[in-house]
């Protein structure tokens, strides 16, 4: 019979990791989901499937790279809405969810629509009162249509505060400048295919009654060499130009300004020309004749009215001119080697692998915790089943989607913040395994879909919050596939190593003090050892990856080492780890000191992959990045937990001297 005592303390330890489990998962949910009602938009009709993937696969140049539309779109829709997908009521009250592709659908060819769509997300209602917006409550997404009357002052206070550094901002002035960065990105969507849907006035055209006609911006930009003909004659004798061809110029200028930024959807002909054109650069180098391929930017152009002027036929029409528009783009993209991973990343983002593996890893560690909750009986072996097979399953998509992003990007997989959370929470998951592997005492396979499923959740988050596309090319200091994946690699390996001590440690510290071991000392000392050997892995890493950045810093910046933040995290590690050991080999820590050491760990491995990012400063910051709240909740968990380790050994303690006075 078990002994009441291990009982309830296995009954406190699920409840505890069950809340906090729930509480993450909440302010997941809460965080990506405002308060308010679905919009209605009683006039929507939803693009077919069909028309949503023949879009996706257009091929653009975006942050350094050449990319599927689909990946813009949902970066693009994350960092204007916070989440890649809305809620929206249809026709006969139906109720749609719009993903990327088809809200920047609606953004390029259906604005009227568009403009209707809860698109834009606000964290501060401060802010929409300082513009004259009445908010719905303090946070909650507002359409371009609710925020139109007070763009004009938006634009206005975030001018004005663009001038203060944006750590010496008001919380509500960063909101105003924020929103109105995005409002004028959304502009530019909106009125991107403005020049193929409008066209230009053909002022004094009219005959009687009729009105002025109108003319396609690509049968202007071919007469452009008899406009500019005009042009010099005309102030070669000292006139003014004609107000009728001064008119057409201004509109065709006003077309192309609108069309100008956004989108870079046009690759050049020629090969060693590696910047590819918007639709209002290419519209201005013909007008200009300031490019030599003049026929094929008219005819660009003219793919891009055909398709935009078919919306108002029907969407299979639609859908018949942007295929030949993408299959246009497509094969030119090709020709020039530039379109190989385009359908296999628009596929990726599809696949989702992220999002099934924390499903697994959640169900893994539900199962994990009834497992240790029925410790050693026959279900118990059971549940140990059906913990590890969800971890693995978990583990296999994480490896599979990061398998895929360095097909994708044609490097090893860690060059930014982001990568190295999901290779960490794929690392950590694997090593745990392997401990299991080695002690069959289930702790680390417990372990194993925990790590996992709070590792993605933060990779989800940070995604969220710098909604940034960790695909692009990385900084010029980083661009080495060799010395990343020899010295990041490593370094990064090392991280895992040292949080998977941490948490085994931590893991030691709950079944002492609610005492789940039962007095089971060989179970102590297989988590002993196993936390012993992972600090000896972690040194073994931490001081090869040190030495190699310094290789790498001596290549590239010219010195081994430069007191930078990050290298002297990697050094703190080293140095703690370094400690820990000899202080275990030397008796001064007992099997109580090497875990509460073990345990501290984690705040040092934190500080070092993720807390150096807040300081500012260093060759190695590529990137302010909001989560400092997350940071300083984890570190205040470590402490806690430490404070509760403390409390148990010392009520260890004093049992074992009352039994031994008894």
């Amino acid at each position: 019979m078990q002994n009441p005592t291990n009982k309830t303390g296995r009954l406190i330890a699920a409840v505890l990791v069950i809340v906090g489990l729930a509480a993450v998962l909440y302010n997941v949910v809460a965080d990506n989901m405002p308060k308010g009602e679905v919009r209605k938009i009683a006039d929507y009709t939803p693009w077919t499937p069909e028309t949503v993937e023949i879009a996706e696969t257009i091929p653009i140049q975006n942050g350094g790279r050449i990319k599927p539309l689909s990946t813009y779109a949902g970066f693009t829709m994350l960092g204007f809405h916070g989440a890649r997908s809305m809620e929206i009521e249809g026709k006969d009250g139906a109720i749609i969810k719009l993903k990327p592709m088809a809200w920047m659908l609606d953004a390029l060819f259906r604005p009227q629509l568009s403009i209707q769509q809860p698109t834009f997300r606000v964290d501060n209602s401060a802010a929409l009162e300082a513009i004259g917006v009445k908010p719905r409550g303090k946070r909650d997404r507002y359409s371009y249509a609710d925020l139109e009357a007070g763009r004009e002052k938006l634009l206005e206070l975030a001018k004005s505060y663009e001038a203060t550094d944006a750590k010496k901002r008001e919380p509500v002035q960063n909101q105003i400048v924020d929103l109105a960065l995005n409002l004028r990105s959304y502009e530019s969507l909106l009125g991107y295919f403005g020049f193929a849907r409008f066209g230009v006035t053909l002022v004094g055209s009219s005959s009687g009654a009729t009105p002025d006609q109108r003319a396609d911006i690509s049968a202007v930009m071919r007469t452009s060499p008899q406009i500019r003909q005009q042009i010099q004659e005309t102030r070669g004798q000292g006139k003014a130009l004609e107000p009728r061809i001064q008119g057409l110029l201004e509109q065709v200028l006003d077309a192309a300004n609108f069309s100008k930024f956004g989108l870079f959807i046009l690759p050049p002909a020629d090969a060693k020309n590696l910047t590819w054109q918007s639709a209002g650069n290419a519209i201005m180098d013909v007008m200009s004749a300031a490019t030599d391929e003049s026929e094929l930017a008219i005819a660009d152009i003219k793919l891009m009215e055909s398709a935009a002027r078919a919306i108002g036929k029907d969407e299979a029409t639609f859908r018949g001119e942007l295929t030949v528009l993408r299959d246009t783009l497509a094969k030119r993209a090709e020709e020039r080697g530039e379109y190989k991973h385009i359908v296999q990343e628009a596929g990726y983002y599809q696949k989702n692998w992220f999002l099934y593996a924390m499903i697994f890893f959640l169900v893994g560690t539900l199962s994990a915790l009834a497992m240790w909750g029925l410790g050693g009986t026959g279900l118990g072996t059971l549940l140990a089943w059906t913990t590890l097979i969800p971890t693995l399953l978990g583990l296999g998509y994480c490896i599979t989607a990061i398998t895929t992003r360095c097909i994708i990007m044609e490097r090893p997989p860690i060059g930014n913040l982001y990568d190295t959370t999901i290779f960490i929470a794929t690392a950590v998951t694997l090593i745990s395994l392997l401990v299991e592997l080695m002690t069959r005492r289930r702790f680390a396979l417990g372990i194993a879909p925990i790590l996992g499923v709070l590792l993605v959740i933060l990779g989800r988050r940070f995604e969220l919050g710098d909604a940034k596309d960790h695909m692009d090319p990385l900084v010029a200091v980083l661009n080495s596939n060799f010395w990343l994946t020899i010295h990041v690699i490593t370094i990064t390996l090392g991280y895992s190593a040292g949080l998977l001590s941490a948490f085994l440690s931590c893991a030691y510290l709950l079944l002492r003090g609610l005492r789940l071991d039962g007095g089971d000392k060989e179970l102590r000392r297989a988590l002993t050892r196993a936390v012993y050997g992972m600090l000896c892995l972690t040194l073994f890493l931490a001081l090869i990856g040190t030495v190699l950045g310094g290789i790498w810093a001596n290549y590239s910046w010219g010195r081994f080492w430069g007191w930078d933040p990050k290298e002297n995290g990697a050094l703190l590690i080293v140095l703690w780890t370094l400690a820990i050991l000899h202080a275990r080999l030397g008796g001064f820590i007992k099997e109580w000191g090497l875990h509460f050491a073990a345990v501290f760990t984690a705040i040092v491995v934190t500080f070092s992959w993720w807390g150096v990012n807040f300081l500012g400063v260093g060759l190695h910051n590529y990137g302010f990045t909001a989560g400092k709240d997350t940071l300083d909740y984890f570190y205040a968990f470590i402490l806690l937990i430490l404070a509760f380790g403390v409390i148990a050994m010392l009520l260890d303690k004093n049992e074992k001297a009352r039994s031994s006075i008894g």
